[in-house]
């Protein structure tokens, strides 16, 4: 017989991947699953390519939108005609950003993300096709960015995912989301911290669980979060390792003065997608010009390199090889190599650490700030789940463990804990404890 229970659908959109889930009657919820070349794969990457294409019938040029994998293999092939744009969770909360314009047609936040959502659709092969009317979207405890506007950002959500045909939008924290999927495994009550790692942000929450006739009842307790995660990891990196290779450090000569190189040619470089951009502004002829002037020339031309033959998707996956090495090992060489670019250094994993300090305590007083939000001595809390990539450094571990004991802490779902979550808590009956509309 068939469960009476309606279908339910979370989503999990993230600064770096997007994950959805779906539960049909009261069974598991289910990874939606995208098919890419021979790989299968449940996270999508949260980026976006424009391009126009011309028409074959000679009429007006066709405008060609892709998304996730997609969108990076017709940025890699054609850089120069693609405009390519990741990361824009990061925007969401911004009252600054209001449009970008890409061929002449203007693009506000929402029309970014619905057109991100519709080509996802697209790809899930008919997995998506027949959507329940409610959704529940997974949201950071703190927008990034240095004064979100929480707010704005739920209404562009909304605005978004009503034009998929959503009627019934609902919004929960997202490492409530990843609470929710761990505790099918508790055996008793517990004080759960769950610590969500994302691309953009860190958030932490602390939930009660309680078993009573068979049934799990779950109270919030506290939540918190700060806007630096991966993302600021990688600029770390590359601001140690690759940017004085290309010029920033060094001086040109202007006149009868030695002059630095200007920083701003190297702020690009917090996300590989920008690079493109600086190569299409201004600041290309200068930085050409120093090639003549510069004191040390070779690093200009390095730069000019990276910027001119596209290379900043291959120093992105550079930058996530090292990461994963010093996750696994305390020492490991760092390696960007592209086309006459050859930038090869040993890194010890306390270097690494040194350079994400500032990041690292950031997190740990968002997590100081829900301890004492909910009341409880770190003796109390009975289970940690860390989830989301940034949760294998171990530096970023080792916060929790001095603080709780490694024997509570668990890991495991690290990229599909939140949308699972989300999609089980639609099943709810009581959504407004666990999830929120929109104002």
């Amino acid at each position: 017989m068939t469960s009476a229970t309606p279908a339910t659908i979370g989503i999990d959109f993230g600064t770096t991947n997007t994950v959805v889930s779906l539960t049909h009657g009261d069974g598991p919820a289910t990874l939606v699953r995208f098919q890419v070349e021979e790989k299968d794969l449940f996270a999508f990457r949260s980026a976006l390519s424009f391009q126009l294409h011309e028409a074959r019938d000679g009429g007006s040029p066709e405008r060609v939108i892709e998304a996730g994998p997609w969108a990076i293999d017709a940025y890699v092939e054609d850089p120069l005609d693609t405009r390519f744009i990741q990361s824009f969770k990061t925007f969401a909360a911004s009252a600054a950003f209001t449009e970008t314009r890409i061929d002449n047609r203007r693009y506000r936040f929402e029309d970014l993300l619905s057109a991100f959502l519709l080509r996802l659709k697209h790809h899930a092969d008919g997995a998506m096709d027949d959507l329940p009317p409610r959704i529940i979207v997974g949201r950071p405890v703190t927008f990034a960015g240095g004064n979100p506007n929480e707010a704005l950002a739920l209404e562009r959500y909304e605005a978004a995912f009503a034009r998929l045909g959503f009627t019934d939008i609902r919004y929960a924290y997202e490492p409530v989301g990843a609470a929710f999927f761990f505790a099918r495994e508790l055996k008793q009550d517990a004080n759960v911290l769950v610590a969500d790692f994302g691309g953009g942000t860190s958030d932490f929450s602390i939930v009660r669980f309680e078993r009573a006739d068979g049934a799990l009842k779950s109270t919030p307790l506290a939540r918190s979060g700060v806007g630096v995660a991966g993302d600021a990891f990688d600029y770390r990196i590359i601001d140690q390792l690759v940017s004085p290779e290309l010029g920033k450090g060094s001086l040109y000569r202007a006149f009868d003065n030695r002059l630095p190189i200007p920083q701003r040619y190297y702020s690009a470089f917090a996300r590989w997608d920008q690079l493109a951009l600086l190569r299409a502004s201004k600041d290309m002829r200068d930085i050409r010009g120093l090639a003549a002037t510069a004191l040390e020339p070779e690093k200009i031309e390095r730069l000019i390199e990276v910027l001119d033959d596209n290379h900043g998707y291959a120093l992105y996956r550079a930058v996530s090889g090292l990461k994963e090495a010093l996750s696994r090992d305390e020492e490991a060489v760092f390696s960007f190599l592209a086309g006459s670019v050859r930038i090869e250094k040993p890194v010890k994993r306390t270097d690494f650490e040194g350079w994400i300090a500032p990041e690292l305590q950031a997190m740990e007083a968002a997590v100081d700030e829900a301890m004492t939000q909910s009341g409880l001595e770190g003796a109390q809390i009975d289970r940690v789940f860390l989830t989301g990539g940034t949760s294998f450094v171990p530096a970023v571990r080792d916060i929790f463990i001095r603080r709780f004991g490694g024997d509570r802490i668990e890991t495991g779902g690290e990229f599909e804990s939140i949308a699972s979550g989300l999609a089980l808590i639609g099943r709810e009956s009581d959504l407004d404890l666990w999830s929120q509309k929109a104002a």
